[in-house]
C-alpha cells in the first residue's frame, strides 16, 4: 500500500471523482454527454467513446489533486491509457488524483428489500491485475431498498467480507451501500444500516482500515460515528440521483464526509462543448463539489 496515498487519502481536501460507469450504464452517460445511442454499433464502440469522455475529464486542467483526491476507474478504463500511459499511472504521476477501481460485478435480484452484490469468482485475480497497474484501492455497490433488518445485514456482511480479501491483496475498499434515495423508508433503513455498520466496524482493526460510500442521510450528521471510527479511513457520499446543487447542499451539511460523484459531478457536460467550454465547465463543477466536500 502507498503509504503517501494513504496519508493523502486520510487527511487531504477534495473529492473523489466517480467515472465508473459500467456497461449497464455507459449508454445513459453517453446520452447526458450528447452523444445519443445511434452514434456507435457495439460494445467497443460504446467503450472507445466512454473512454474518450473521462480522458477528456482526466487530462483537463482543472482536474488535479489540488481539489480531486481520487478518481474511481471501470476496469475497461485502467485497462487503456491516458496520454500515452496507464490510466491509474497518468492519474497519480501526473496529476496527483488517487486511482480507485471498481470491482463488482453488478447487482443480485432483489431479496429481502436488498440487492447484494452477484458473485465474483475471478476477483483476486483482478486484485492482482489491479495492484499491478498501481491502483490503491477499490469500490463495490450493493443497493438497499427498504428498511429490511434481515436484508441490511445480508448487504453489510457480504459488503465487510470481500472488503477483507481485498485488504488481503494489499489495497483499501470502498465498501458501498447504497440507500436508494427514493426508498419510502430510508430514514429507517439507515438507522439499521448504521448499526450493521458499527457492529463490522467494531471487528475491523485499525491498522487495516476501510472506506465507507454512502447515501446522504436523512439527519444531517447521522453518520458523524462512522467518521469518527477508528477503522474508517474516509466517509464518501454518492449522489445518488439528487441534482448537483442538491448533492452539494445536503453534503455540505455533513462534517467530515467528502463527495464521490458520478452524474452530479458530469452534469453539464457536454460532448459538443469545445475544449474551453468543457474546461470551464468542469472547472465550475470540481469548484462547486470541493467546497461542499470542505464545509
Amino acid at each position: 500500500m502507498n503509504n503517501e496515498q494513504l496519508t493523502r487519502m486520510r487527511d487531504g481536501k477534495g473529492f473523489i471523482a466517480a467515472l465508473d460507469q459500467s456497461g449497464g450504464s455507459t449508454p445513459k452517460a453517453l446520452k447526458l454527454y450528447g452523444i445519443e445511442e445511434s452514434a456507435y454499433s457495439g460494445d467497443e464502440e460504446m467503450f472507445a467513446l466512454i473512454h474518450q469522455m473521462r480522458s477528456r475529464m482526466m487530462t483537463s486542467p482543472a482536474f488535479t489533486g489540488e481539489r480531486v483526491l481520487g478518481a474511481i476507474l471501470f476496469e475497461g478504463t485502467m485497462d487503456r491509457e491516458v496520454e500515452g500511459m496507464g490510466a491509474a499511472e497518468y492519474l497519480w504521476s501526473q496529476k496527483k488524483v488517487i486511482p480507485f477501481l471498481k470491482i463488482d460485478k453488478g447487482l443480485a435480484d432483489e431479496e429481502n428489500d436488498v440487492q447484494v452484490m452477484k458473485p465474483n469468482p475471478g476477483l483476486d485475480d483482478l486484485l492482482a491485475k489491479a495492484k499491478s497497474k498501481g491502483i490503491f484501492g477499490t469500490k463495490m455497490r450493493s443497493v438497499i431498498k427498504e428498511a429490511n433488518a434481515v436484508g441490511i445485514e445480508a448487504v453489510v456482511a457480504q459488503q465487510f467480507e470481500v472488503g477483507r480479501q481485498i485488504l488481503a491483496a494489499g489495497l483499501v475498499p470502498i465498501i458501498e451501500p447504497e440507500v436508494d434515495i427514493n426508498s419510502a423508508t430510508k430514514g429507517e433503513a439507515e438507522v439499521l444500516l448504521k448499526k450493521a455498520l458499527l457492529a463490522e466496524l467494531d471487528r475491523q482493526p485499525a491498522d487495516q482500515p476501510v472506506m465507507l460510500k454512502l447515501t446522504l442521510p436523512n439527519i444531517d450528521g447521522f453518520y458523524d460515528e462512522l467518521v469518527a471510527h477508528k477503522s474508517v479511513l474516509r466517509v464518501v457520499a454518492l449522489s445518488g440521483g439528487y441534482t448537483r446543487d442538491d448533492a452539494n447542499a445536503k453534503l455540505s451539511r455533513n462534517k467530515g464526509i467528502i463527495a464521490s460523484f458520478s452524474r452530479a459531478l458530469t452534469e453539464g457536460l457536454s460532448a459538443q462543448q469545445s475544449d474551453a467550454e468543457f474546461n470551464a465547465a468542469i472547472d465550475a463543477a470540481i469548484g462547486s463539489i470541493y467546497a461542499a466536500s470542505s464545509s
